[in-house]
Order: C-alpha cells, then structure tokens, then sequence
C-alpha cells in the first residue's frame, strides 16, 4: 500500500461508523424505481453539508462534481462514479435493528450499500482535492432494477466529459473483504418481452370454427428453446425464460386471446440481435402457422455488462495494493442477472466491482439477492468506499 493509499485508507476506516449508519438509514428508508426522492434528499443533504454542489438528474437521482486542485502534468482526467439508490417491492422478513419501515418495500439488492458508500467516499474525496487532479463525477442513479436511469443519464449528458466510469456491487456469493474484478463479460443484457397472440373464440366441441390463441402460445413457449438449443452454438450462453401466461375464460372455450411474458439473457451484442430477430420470426411464423396472429413488445432493460480490459486492469491493481493478492478475484463464471451499469461502460470505458459481503457466521449474509431475508456484512463498506476513493484519485493523478 502507498502512503498515499494508507492515508485515505485511515480516512475511509475512521468514516465507517459514519458510512453503516447512513446505510441503515436507506435500508430503513426504501424507494422503489424512480419514486427515491426521500433517498436523493437525504443524499443531497449530505452533499450540501460538506460543500459539494449538486443537482438532480433522472429526476430522483443525484448529479455531483468534485474538482481536484493538484496541477495536472498533461490533459486533465475525468472519471464517473456511479450508485444505484432503488429498492424492491419485497416485504422483509429478518428482524434487524434497521429493518424496512415501509410495507412491502426493501433494499433487497445491496443499492443502500452501494448509496452508502459513495457518499462517505465523496466525503474523503472533497477533503482531500488538494490530492488529486482532474475531476469526478459522482452519480446516484434511479431506477436501476427496471431498466431505466443510466439511459436517461447518459441521454441527458450527465457524465460527459469522463474518460473512466466505475461502480461498485456487493455480492453474497463473495466472501466480505474480498474483491471481484473480472475484464470482458461480467453480466448478461436484460430483454423483456411481451407476446399478445390473437384468435378467434368457439366451443372447444367444434375447435375448426375457431382459432386457439392458448394452443399458439403453448406452441411458442416450446418452441422458444429450440432457439437455444438448435439455433444458438453450444458454446454459447442463451437464456430464453417464460415466467407468464394468461389466457382464455372458461374451461369449454377456445382462447381468443393469450399473452406471454419473458425475458432474454445474453452476453454478446451479436447475439443479443439475432436471439431477438429470431424469437420475433417464431412467435409470427407459429401464430400464422395455426391460424392467428402475434406480435411481440420489447423494454431493453440493459446491454450485457462487458468490463473495458485497461479499466479492469487498472482497478486490479489499487484493489490488490489495498488489500492483498488474496483478497482480489480475477476470474468468476460470469452472471445472467443484468446490471444498466453496462450502459456507463459502453459511453466512457468502465470497469465494476464485485465486493464481497458473505459471512458464515452471518447466515442472512449468505442469501441470494432478492432475498426477502437479505443482509450484508456492513465491512464490505470499508472496502467499498477504500475502492472508490483510491481507484478514482490514483486514475486522475495518472498512477494506474
């Protein structure tokens, strides 16, 4: 570890108090998507205790700047650091001192840790501008779990400028202390789709007087998976999951109408394109096929998550200048969960860290996110923090 690393290291390790009260704070205090204002007005009061100009942006998300007062040797650097601030509509079960005060709401995804953790390294970052050079651009994004606040950043203008972007995830299935910095494919693209097939009703008696819109949509629902298995390569990874399927009205009626509802996981822009061209042939093609016809509605939630190999590179080695060779993860299989983080990293070269908040001796901590029992192991703040600050002041001052 450099001096300068140990010294805001110390920093970060004294705020920790500090960083877990605000995470309990936010944990006790969810927002679902795009409704976090209470959360962005707590966030901007931070902010404004300490100085740091801020603003809306995604209307609940928070857009800060902190600029460096080190002389640059050549052209400034720039780098975006990003949180995603929203909950889940999950009604908590563990009973913890900061549980969920609101019904049917909860941080079940680590977004009050991430939250948490960038305002506590905005804190060390604005005492220490003298530091570094360049500027940072802090972002506390909405509306990550649907799929829509990076676009409406990046679409906004919010991070030009950055020459880096960062961000952070805790993760239950890494230990706490250790961190995950993987280059290439991190996380899968995240497609929604809604299928409406349309019939014509009769008795099931005489089904030749009518058109099954259930028929049809059982016959895609089966069909779909041969597009993973006879039209995508084996060494490929596909997912195409139905989760829903509403249709007809009675037990002796022919369906006049069905609707499905899925989701496509992939991890290459490629195929990404021909997985969705080719769900949209089969849905009309079977419709037409007995009679009906169909059509398919898309929401592109996010890209698959691809870590820039220089960005990831970097972070590796202030992650392991930190704390350890040991504690970094290089490689891991890769996650069908999709993050819009990979939005940043497709406008300015990014790289995200997986942090570890797993302990065994904190069972809740082992749980799956999403969990209605979900809890972390609130030292992963320590590293979360120590990450954000030392990656970004090290990235302008050029020493990474």
């Amino acid at each position: 570890m450099t001096e300068l690393e140990r010294e805001l290291y110390d920093q970060v390790l004294a705020d920790h108090a500090y960083v877990v009260a605000l995470r309990r704070h936010f944990h006790r205090h969810p927002e679902l998507a795009r409704e976090e204002e209470g959360t962005a007005q707590r966030i901007e009061q931070e902010l404004d205790a300490i100085g740091v100009s801020h603003r809306r942006c995604a209307v609940t998300g928070v857009r800060a700047e902190i600029e460096g007062t080190l002389p640059s040797e050549g052209e400034p650097r720039c780098i975006a650091l990003r949180a995603d601030i929203d909950a889940l509509p999950i009604q908590q079960e563990n009973e913890v001192p900061y549980k969920s005060l609101y019904p049917g709401r909860m941080h079940a995804c680590g977004h009050d840790a991430h939250t948490a953790a960038l305002i506590g390294a905005a804190r060390i970052l604005n005492a220490n501008r003298e530091r570094f050079s360049g500027r940072v651009i802090l972002t506390w994004q909405p509306g990550e779990e649907v799929g829509y606040g990076a676009r409406v950043l990046l679409a906004d203008g919010d991070i030009d400028g950055a020459t880096r972007s960062f961000g952070v995830h805790v993760a239950s299935n890494v230990p706490v202390g250790s961190v995950v910095l993987m280059p290439g494919a991190n996380n899968a693209s995240v497609d929604f789709f809604r299928i409406r097939v349309h019939g014509l009703g009769a008795h099931v008696s005489t089904p030749e007087r009518g058109v099954d819109a259930l028929y049809i949509a059982s016959q895609i629902v089966v069909a779909a998976q041969a597009l993973v298995t006879r039209r995508t390569s084996p060494m490929e990874n596909v997912l195409i999951g139905i989760g829903k399927l509403s249709a007809g009205t009675a037990y002796n009626v022919i369906a006049q109408e069905a609707e499905l509802e899925g989701t496509i996981r992939v991890f290459s822009p490629e195929l990404r394109r021909q997985t969705k061209a080719q769900l949209d042939a089969l849905v009309k093609q079977t419709a037409a096929l007995f009679g009906g016809t169909a059509e398919i509605a898309w929401n592109d939630n996010t890209s698959p998550l691809i870590n820039d190999p220089a960005a990831t590179a970097e972070a590796q080695r202030v992650a392991v200048s930190l704390f350890g060779e040991d504690k970094l993860i290089r490689s891991r299989q890769p996650s069908l969960g999709g993050d819009d983080f990979a939005e940043y990293i497709l406008r300015v070269p990014g790289a995200y860290a997986y942090i570890g908040t797993g302990n065994p001796a904190l069972p809740d901590t082992l749980l799956a996110q999403h969990s209605a029992r979900y809890d972390i192991d609130e030292d992963a703040l320590r590293v979360a923090a120590a990450l954000y600050v030392c990656y970004t002041v090290e990235y302008l001052n050029g020493l990474v």
